[in-house]
């Protein structure tokens, strides 16, 4: 549509002369995209990008619509067309169209209400999983049929089902979706990361357009995976996205960029896709047609007569090279950076080079996941320096309010819920990894200042934009989990690990009046709310506190707990009372843990349900068995 109209002489002057154009990065203003993307929904019945929305100067809307070529075709409407249509329209009739804004805005309004109704309780969280379960594709994993979206929260509130109930079958669903999503040309098996979605049922052919948010939330899923497993597999899955991360999309201060686009040179996917004749080249002709077998390459191609890298169907092409595993794993990595590096040559796709506060948030939380569980310093380090940067260069002088972006040493936009919930989530992953008080008072800091700027005191919730923020037509909350779950369902889940850290009654009571606030939407589509129901479960099931104490360096505490850090423990919490004057500031944020001392000099655990806490032991076992009970 650029290309077609706004790129378009004729159809400029005609906006110029008659209209207000403005165009939005929905990035930047997820507040404009969410409330005008709910208008076009209601008013036509469904939504997409790009978006269209013509309103009065007083942003009443009274006309929506998707895509336009710039002229009537094929039963599509042209936006010539319509533009001269509206403008006749608005010269001849106003008053009708200004009385269609009016109730146009009035019937959004009350869709941002949101609806209490019945009650958020197991049989929520049963159906939830009963939906995923009748939505699961057995033959090649993940949700519905084409196109289909990786879902990452879907796959994490799977497993935290399967850790409560023991339901085989919710594990079953992750492992083969992880495997099939691995698998297949969503994954670029040179360059490593996902890209955003597959235009088709197997996960063959990607929409080649790659976003830091899905390969943050996925890096997480693949190490809980190896948790429950211990599959390698998960683990090499995990490190190789952090590796394409850290390479390809991390800017010389230590942020992360957006996203990769799909095409290069006018082309979507010419940088990803191969021909048999170009890998021989690269490879010589023995090596070269076993990578073409292994990564199914052919003549016919199976994207625009080239090749998309896979292994969908598998069992379909053995390859038995005359050697043994090792030198077959050897062969394929050289072969690998043989390509990787003839790839690089080429014409990259276009760098979003946006630095989100938000999406920086969900990375910084991976990153400190993986550090603990794959043991890496390294992803620590690259954590702490994102934060880092969010600290100093995203937030307003004078007031210290968290703002949104930051692009070309340009800071800008006040912050969302979801730049708030994301980034209290990595505070909380950054104090499980890193345990300095630091993190966990930024924490408290955040939430704190969230609550004042977001929180919904009538209705209980949290408005999509701050109080102090530019005023639209309508001030939604969103409670849905898209592409990436909502702020408010991260905020619920927050609010209960807060709670269950430092003994804050106040943030488990707004949790629960936030099960109330969305208890109608969650009940009417438990499968559309995962991530809300991961809060849920965790307000459910009775939890545990771990206080560690040892009057020792934390670093090497940190590499005594290892084997703690491999239990998939979705529902227990670890307070470090360490030495140091650092570490004092523990005592006031989490008063609970006052008095609490090491044993005979040694590591000590005191394993607490409830702020109830058993006799301390200094045996790491008996905390193991505990933590996987």
């Amino acid at each position: 549509m650029e290309r077609e109209c706004f790129e378009d002489e004729e159809v400029a002057v005609l906006l110029n002369e008659h209209f207000v154009s403005i165009k939005v990065d929905r990035e930047e203003r997820p507040d404009v995209d969410h409330v005008y993307m709910t208008v076009c929904q209601a008013l036509t019945g469904s939504g997409g990008w790009p978006l269209t929305i013509i309103m009065s100067p007083d942003k009443k809307p009274f006309f929506s619509g998707t895509y336009f070529p710039k002229h009537s075709s094929y039963g599509r409407p042209g936006l010539m067309d319509v533009l001269g249509q509206i403008q006749h329209q608005w010269q001849t009739n106003s008053d009708k169209i200004i009385e269609a804004g009016e109730k146009n805005t009035g019937a959004v309004k009350l869709n941002f209400q949101g609806e209490s109704h019945g009650k958020l309780d197991e049989n929520t969280l049963h159906g939830g999983y009963l939906a995923l379960k009748n939505r699961f594709d057995r033959l090649y994993g993940g949700f519905g049929d084409a196109p289909k979206f990786p879902a990452p929260h879907n796959l994490a509130f799977l497993l935290r089902y399967w850790k409560w109930k023991g339901e085989e079958d919710a594990l079953s669903m992750v492992e083969k979706t992880l495997q099939a999503m691995h698998n297949g040309g969503i994954y670029d098996h040179l360059g490593f990361g996902f890209a955003r979605y597959s235009v088709d049922r197997q996960w063959l052919v990607p929409h080649f357009e790659k976003m830091l948010y899905d390969n943050a939330l996925l890096a997480m899923v693949y190490l809980e995976a190896y948790q429950i497993t211990a599959r390698e597999q998960y683990a090499k899955v995990a490190r190789e996205i952090f590796r394409y991360v850290t390479r390809d999309m991390k800017s010389s201060e230590g942020a992360f960029f957006s996203a990769e686009d799909a095409d290069s040179e006018g082309e979507e996917g010419k940088f990803y896709v191969w021909t048999p004749r170009e890998i021989k080249e690269i490879l010589g002709e023995e090596t070269g047609s076993l990578f073409c077998q292994w990564y199914g390459v052919t003549e016919k191609g199976n994207f625009k007569r080239r090749n998309i890298l896979n292994r969908v169907d598998t069992g379909k092409r053995p390859v038995n090279p005359a050697m043994d595993q090792e030198a077959w794993n050897k062969t394929l990595e050289e072969s690998r950076e043989k390509l990787f590096a003839v790839r690089g040559k080429r014409i990259h796709p276009y760098k979003d080079n946006k630095i989100l506060t938000s999406w920086n948030s969900l990375m910084i939380a991976a990153l400190s996941k993986g550090s603990r569980i794959l043991q890496e310093p390294d992803y620590l380090e690259d954590a702490v320096r994102a934060s880092d940067f969010i600290w100093s260069r995203l937030r307003r002088c004078g007031d210290s309010r968290l703002l949104a972006r930051y692009r070309d040493d340009e800071s800008a936009y006040l912050a969302y819920i979801d730049d708030y919930a994301y980034l209290i989530w990595a505070m909380l992953e950054l104090y499980q990894a890193d345990p300095r008080p630091l993190w966990l008072e930024s924490a408290l800091e955040l939430q704190e200042d969230q609550n004042r700027l977001f929180w919904d005191s009538a209705n209980g919730g949290y408005f999509f934009y701050g109080s102090d923020g530019e005023e639209l037509f309508a001030r939604p909350k969103e409670i849905y989990d898209g592409a990436t779950p909502s702020g408010n369902s991260v905020s619920a889940l927050n609010l209960l690990r807060l709670a269950r850290l430092t003994n804050r009654n106040d943030f488990a009571e707004m949790a629960e009046k936030m099960f109330e606030s969305f208890s109608g939407d969650v009940n009417s589509y438990p499968a559309g709310h995962a991530h809300f129901l991961m809060a849920l479960l965790f307000d459910i099931v009775p939890g545990k506190e771990v206080v560690i104490v040892a009057g020792r360096d934390k670093d090497d505490v940190r590499r005594e707990l290892k084997p703690l850090d491999l239990i998939f423990a979705p529902d227990t919490v670890f307070l470090y009372r360490l030495r140091g004057d650092e570490f004092k500031k523990l005592d006031s944020m989490a008063p609970f843990v006052q008095g609490m001392v090491s044993k005979e000099g040694k590591t000590t655990f005191y394993i607490c349900r409830n702020f109830a806490c058993r006799q301390p032991t200094t045996e790491l076992a008996e905390v193991q068995e505990l933590l996987q009970s």
